[in-house]
């Protein structure tokens, strides 16, 4: 497994996905406590549920597009 790639992924992902959600909570006029909590939690909750996926499908040789670490195999291409 290319856990390096993914914890590279994961580590640019986290800030990204936490500002956007606590912003929000923060915009829709909840404490600023309140939403930090709410970040932290749904992406952890959020990466998790996407992390054990992406291993899975790497597991089992499952290609996936978005996330392009297993080789597409086509056969009409040499």
């Amino acid at each position: 497994m290319p856990i390096k790639k993914w914890a590279a992924q994961y580590g640019i992902a986290f800030p990204i996905i936490f500002v956007l959600l606590a912003g929000v909570q923060y915009l829709k006029g909840q404490t600023l406590g309140y939403s930090v909590e709410f970040g932290v939690i749904w992406t952890v909750i959020s990466l998790s549920i996407f992390a054990a996926r992406r291993a899975y499908n790497f597991r089992k040789n499952i290609a996936c597009q978005v996330c392009n670490d297993i080789p597409h195999q086509n056969e009409n291409q040499p």
